[in-house]
């Protein structure tokens, strides 16, 4: 059984009318009375009665009809999807992104992927930091980044979202809470509360560098892995954390984010293979370079 054969006979069953379904297929109209008798021998029964005057659907054909609607209905949505897919309107985007990136890029990105890509579905992977995601990049696992540089790894473009400044997270009872601004050097006595120290996190070596700057080392009294972690042990009292601004659109109970004049800012960049060819992350840059997402023109290969 050839799927025209069911477009054929859905086209009679709608018209019941031989010649005007002929009209509407672009076909002549013995062929099609031919297919359908075709069709009608493959089932072994008879889907219409036909007179001089008119074609009517008999009770198998009722049945039949039925069937064949919603296996052509099926097919259509098959191809519309695939269709879709080819050019970048319908899929999955595998997002990776670092702890601090969730709780303002995040919901940004969410908001214009579901406006401007309504068929497309987002896998969001949070609390990645950079060598996790690049990794998660080359090997496929992931679509797009959104990390810190510096990119050490090959074939990975990357274009600019932010450059944020480094901002200090206290206890709401600490000293510095109703600090009209603060330095570096005020710091020096305080326990960071900082990710652990081989995960390869570039904020935490803009807070060391920051540090250094001012002339001492940061005591590092906790250690984790996640940014929600930190805020979480900043709000118990158990330290200060030297975090990117973006942790600013998720006020926690019990932590005061405040400014510091002098330390570094660190980059956040929208990132993916520089080989991809896939029409969903094409499209999604043409998205984001409409919606001036991004902040340099040019976007880099590292």
């Amino acid at each position: 059984m050839e799927l025209r054969h069911l477009r054929y006979f859905a086209a009679v069953a709608e018209t019941r009318h031989f010649g005007k379904a002929a009209e509407s297929l672009h076909m002549a109209q013995p062929p099609l009375s031919q297919a359908i008798r075709r069709l009608e021998t493959e089932l072994g029964v008879e889907l219409f009665t036909r007179t001089t005057r008119q074609v009517a659907l008999t009770r198998a054909g009722e049945v039949f009809r039925t069937d064949v609607e919603r296996i052509l209905k099926a097919v259509d949505e098959a191809v519309a999807r695939v269709e879709r897919f080819t050019s970048g309107v319908e899929g999955v985007l595998r997002f990776g992104l670092t702890g601090s990136a969730s709780y303002r890029q995040l919901p940004a990105l969410a908001r214009l992927v579901q406006r401007e890509m309504p068929h497309v579905m987002m896998e969001v992977h949070t609390e990645m930091l950079t060598p996790a995601q690049e990794l998660g990049l080359i090997e496929r696992r992931l679509d797009i980044g959104v990390l810190r540089p510096p990119i050490r790894r090959e074939g990975i473009a990357h274009r600019l979202l932010a450059d944020e400044p480094l901002i200090v997270a206290v206890p709401e009872e600490h000293w510095l809470a109703e600090a009209d601004s603060i330095r570096v050097e005020q710091l020096r006595h305080e326990d960071f509360i900082m990710y652990g120290a081989t995960l390869g996190s570039v904020v935490n070596d803009a807070v060391v560098r920051s540090c250094l700057a001012a002339g001492f080392y940061p005591h590092r009294a906790y250690e984790i892995t996640e940014t929600s972690a930190a805020l979480a042990l900043v709000a118990a009292g158990l330290g200060i954390a030297v975090l990117p601004d973006s942790i600013r659109s998720a006020p926690r109970e019990g932590v005061v984010c405040k400014e510091v004049e002098d330390a570094l800012t660190v980059p956040l960049v929208l990132a993916w293979r520089a080989d991809d060819d896939s029409p969903l992350v094409r499209n999604l840059l043409g998205v984001l370079e409409r919606n001036n997402v991004f902040v340099e023109g040019i976007e880099g290969v590292a």
